[in-house]
């Protein structure tokens, strides 16, 4: 089948963001995330064409829906007759807390697997434009900084999705021009899902420019990846080991620095500590600016002209 124009101008659009993302694309091996959907689809389609040879794909069936065994066959069977390698990986782990959250961390950690078992250079997944925004709005409803506000990212370790600066409507229509298979899955829609919420509420709004909100995530990336190059100078100078915690001069540092090198102390001296945020971790800055001491978890924090971060006395 012969690509339109349209299927051109991903095509150029996938090589060129591909290029942009990682170097040595040009003789690199993708693994590509394919659920089934159209959107992965659509990707799977044209990474074929972009990079002949090159390709392999892993359908992750997280056993949630009756449907998805037969949805992951369905992508088997695709790529059977395209002569592409396929997985179907299965979760060994049973479903815990949120649902949502235990699927993708189960997907990253059964792709990444097959990643490095197959000698796969890179993952590609098939997050759009219109994801991102839907991310942006959910991210700017929960009062998130910069680095929230950055979004879904281009590249995040040996994960990259070029496909960000495209609209979900030209990768649907591109599956229908081709004719690939693909399936819906409902969660897409399930209100009781923020992101289904909040894409019904969005539906086709002509005012929101989905691309310049790429834009804006991408600009916000690079600037968050600008605040943690000056902070890792600034946490050699400003964070230092005591005899039984670690220290930081505060003097003269905006607030977000101070909201970053204290993140810092808390994984100096606890690693495996949860991270407070927000509201959280503002309230904790001010104490220790007043010169008082603050409770965060297992640790202490001491203000003054230097603030101190120890364990927490035990409790009596």
């Amino acid at each position: 089948m012969q690509l339109t124009s349209d299927a051109d101008g991903l095509l150029a659009g996938l090589i060129a963001a591909t290029a942009a993302l990682v170097e040595g694309h040009d003789s690199a091996h993708f693994g590509i995330a394919v659920s089934g959907g159209p959107d992965s689809m659509a990707l799977l389609d044209l990474a074929m064409t972009a990079f002949p040879g090159r390709v392999a794909a892993i359908t992750v069936d997280h056993g949630l829906r009756p449907e998805a065994a037969a949805e992951a066959r369905a992508v088997a069977l695709w790529c059977a007759r395209h002569t592409m390698p396929h997985t179907i990986a299965v979760p060994d782990d049973p479903v815990s807390g949120n649902v949502q959250a235990w699927a993708r961390a189960q997907r990253y950690r059964l792709i990444e697997r097959w990643r490095v078992a197959g000698n796969i250079d890179w993952i590609m997944t098939a997050h759009h434009a219109d994801d991102q925004l839907e991310t942006l709005l959910m991210r700017l409803n929960r009062g998130a900084g910069v680095g929230g506000l950055a979004g879904v990212r281009g590249r995040s370790g040996r994960v990259i999705r070029p496909l960000l600066g495209v609209r979900k409507a030209a990768l649907l229509a591109h599956v229908r021009a081709r004719g690939l298979p693909h399936a819906e899955d409902p969660s897409n829609a399930d209100p009781r899902f923020d992101r289904a919420s909040l894409r019904a509420a969005l539906g086709d709004v002509a005012w929101l420019d989905r691309e310049g909100a790429v834009r804006s995530a991408a600009a916000l990336a690079e600037a968050e990846a600008a605040l943690e190059w000056t902070v890792e100078d600034l946490a050699k100078q400003r964070v230092l080991p005591t005899g039984d915690g670690w220290s930081l001069d505060p003097a003269g540092l905006p607030r977000e620095y101070l909201r970053r090198l204290l993140l810092r102390m808390i994984a100096c001296a606890e690693p495996e500590a949860k991270m407070p945020r927000g509201e959280a971790l503002d309230r904790a800055i001010a104490t220790a600016a007043r010169g008082e001491q603050a409770s965060l978890g297992n640790l202490l924090l001491k203000g003054g002209p230097m603030w101190v971060l120890t364990s927490a006395p035990p409790r009596r």
